[in-house]
C-alpha cells in the first residue's frame, strides 16, 4: 500500500551541501549567513522600506512583536481561537493575555463581531492568523484596529510566498518549521516597515545586548556594551540560515508543486456536496496546509477511510479555548463547529500528481 505523509520538509542536497559549508567554517551562531538570508528575504518580499529580522522560529517572532510594540502585563490581545498553540503562548511570553475570539465559518479568519464583544479598556492589539492562507478580509482587520487603536501583528505562518503581503504596512510573523512554504529546520523572520522596531528587535533577539547584530555580522564579538532592556536567546544560526537561504533559491519550484497540489482538490473536490472548500487562492497564496470542511458528522468517518487507504491526514487546530491554561469560561460556537468538521489533507511537495490522483479518487469513492 502506498504512504502518503500528511506533512514533510523539502529538503536535498542543496541544504546538505549548505549546511556542511557552514560546519566547515566553524562559525555557527549567528553571523554572516544570517546577514545574508536577511537581506536575500528582503530582496524576495521586494519591499524596499521594509526591513527582516530572523529569529528562531515564529512563536518568537511573535514573542518579539508584541514586545517591540510595548505590550506586557496584564494587557490583553484579540486572537482567534482555531491557531495553533504557539499564538496564544507568545501572547502569554510577555505577561500579556491573549482574548479568544471565534472565527467565520468560511475560512478560519478571525469574527470581527465576536472580537468587537471582547474589546475592554486594556485591549492594545489584534493578532489576525491567515489560517490555510485565506486573506481576503484582511483589510477588515486593519479598519477595525484602526477604529479601536489597536496595533495589528499579523501571524503570517502560513502565508510565507503570498504576493498580497507586499500591499500591507504591518508587522508579519512568518515560519520557517520543518513543514511551512520554505524550512530553516526550524526558524522565522518578522517584516515591518518600522524601523524603531527592526531596531529594538535585532537587540531584543540577543538578550537585549545593543548593536550586537551588526558586530555579529562583522565576524566580531561585543566586550563592551550595554543592555537597556529584556532580551531573549532567540535569534537565528548560521546553519538554520544556510539551511534557509537554499530553500529559497528553490521557492519557485516550491510554489509551483504547492499551487499545483491546491489548483488539483479545488478543481476535483468542488461538486461533493457533502465538502466545503476553503476560499484559498492558489494564484496568489502558496497554501501550506489544505483543509476542507466534511459535513453531515462525517469528518472522523472519512479520515478512517483515508488512513486505511495509506493517506495521512490532520485536523488543525483544536480551539485554544478548549485548553485548560486559556479557558476563559465562554464558549465559541463556530470554531467549536469548526473543530469538528475541519480535515486537512496532503499538499506539501513530495505529494506527486499521481499521489494527488490517487487521494483524489480516494475521496470521491467515499462520497
Amino acid at each position: 500500500m502506498r504512504k502518503i505523509k500528511l506533512s514533510s520538509a523539502y529538503f536535498g542536497k542543496e541544504e546538505a551541501e549548505a549546511v556542511a559549508k557552514v560546519l566547515m567554517t566553524q562559525v555557527v551562531n549567528m553571523g554572516q549567513e544570517v546577514m545574508h538570508f536577511e537581506e536575500e528575504l528582503h530582496n524576495f518580499f521586494g519591499r524596499s522600506e521594509a526591513h527582516v529580522t530572523c529569529v528562531h522560529s515564529c512563536t518568537a517572532a511573535l514573542q518579539l512583536a508584541i514586545q517591540a510594540c510595548n505590550i506586557g502585563a496584564d494587557d490583553e490581545i484579540l486572537v482567534p481561537t482555531f491557531t495553533f498553540v504557539s499564538t496564544f503562548q507568545a501572547v502569554r511570553a510577555n505577561g500579556a493575555v491573549p482574548v479568544p475570539c471565534d472565527v467565520d465559518l468560511d475560512d478560519g479568519f478571525i469574527d470581527l463581531n465576536d472580537a468587537e464583544t471582547r474589546l475592554t479598556s486594556k485591549t492594545k492589539a489584534i493578532i489576525p492568523v491567515l489560517f490555510a492562507g485565506c486573506s481576503s478580509k484582511i483589510d477588515k482587520v486593519y479598519q477595525f484596529a484602526k477604529n479601536h487603536n489597536l496595533k495589528v501583528i499579523e501571524d503570517a505562518a502560513h502565508c510565507f510566498g503570498d504576493e498580497r503581503i507586499a500591499n500591507r504596512d504591518g508587522i508579519f510573523c512568518f515560519s520557517f518549521d520543518p513543514i511551512k512554504n520554505i524550512s530553516c529546520g526550524d526558524g522565522g523572520c518578522i517584516l515591518t516597515t518600522h524601523t524603531e522596531i527592526t531596531e529594538r528587535l535585532k537587540d531584543m533577539r540577543l538578550l537585549g545586548v545593543i548593536g550586537d547584530t551588526e558586530r555579529r555580522f562583522q565576524g566580531k564579538r561585543s566586550w563592551n556594551s550595554d543592555v537597556k532592556e529584556l532580551g531573549w536567546r532567540l535569534h537565528m544560526n548560521n546553519i538554520a540560515a544556510a539551511i534557509g537561504r537554499a530553500q529559497l533559491a528553490k521557492f519557485s519550484e516550491i510554489r509551483m508543486l504547492r499551487q499545483r497540489n491546491a489548483n488539483m482538490y479545488l478543481a476535483a473536490l468542488a461538486d461533493i456536496s457533502e465538502i466545503q472548500l476553503f476560499p484559498i487562492n492558489a494564484k496568489t497564496a502558496v497554501p501550506h496546509i489544505f483543509p476542507i470542511i466534511v459535513k453531515n458528522g462525517r469528518r472522523n468517518e472519512l479520515q478512517k477511510y483515508l488512513a486505511d487507504a495509506g493517506i495521512e491526514t490532520g485536523v488543525q487546530y483544536k480551539p485554544n479555548h478548549l485548553l485548560s491554561y486559556f479557558n476563559m469560561g465562554y464558549a465559541l460556537p463556530n470554531a467549536e463547529k469548526l473543530y469538528d468538521e475541519i480535515l486537512s489533507l496532503p499538499i506539501h511537495p513530495l505529494v506527486t500528481e499521481d499521489d494527488m490522483a490517487y487521494i483524489i479518487s480516494i475521496i470521491r469513492r467515499f462520497f
